[in-house]
């Protein structure tokens, strides 16, 4: 993010692949983006113009400063998975997970919770209003191979859609082709 040429050489392999924009999210953590404030402001802008989506990963871990989260052009955070562990009984990391969503609500921000686990974890970020969650309580991490036999499956059960791997009714991966 920090090297020179990286919103050139983003759009360039955009053009080669014949992505749409849209569909590729950059995460970046707060501690590059607080870097150079200015100059990731300007990058920001850029790949914004692009029409990427940008998202803050690991969100209340590094610098936050509410001042850059409002100027920059950030459209999600993710919420770090050491405030969702000790969901819901640490109630420590239950406010701090209520201020980040209530502070995402008023800046216009998509929220996702990092690293479920429990039916619990769940349930109390649901009751919060977090819309999107990721972790083992859906889908373990995949390798390259594995994603690829999980798409292919997906594929074939139901065009463009593969279910969840906790068995929550009407909980679907959305897996989006170019």
């Amino acid at each position: 993010f920090q090297q020179a040429g990286f919103v050139e050489r983003v759009a360039s392999v955009l053009a080669v692949s014949a992505l749409p924009p849209r569909l590729l999210e950059l995460e970046l953590t707060e501690s590059i983006l607080v870097h150079d404030a200015d100059e990731a402001l300007a990058r920001l802008r850029a790949l914004k113009r692009l029409g990427l989506r940008l998202s803050i990963d690991d969100f209340g871990t590094g610098y936050s400063s509410l001042a850059y989260l409002k100027r920059f052009p950030i459209g999600r955070l993710k919420i770090d998975r050491s405030f969702v562990q000790g969901l819901p009984g640490d109630e420590t990391d239950a406010g701090i997970v209520r201020a980040i969503l209530q502070m995402s609500l008023a800046l216009g921000m998509q929220v996702i919770a990092e690293g479920v686990e429990t039916e619990q974890q769940r349930e109390f970020l649901v009751r919060e209003g977090c819309a999107e969650m990721q972790g083992f309580l859906y889908a373990p991490a995949l390798d390259p191979l594995s994603f690829e036999q999980r798409l292919a499956q997906a594929g074939a059960d139901e065009p463009g859609a593969a279910q969840a791997g906790s068995g929550h009714a009407g909980q679907r991966i959305r897996l989006v082709r170019g």
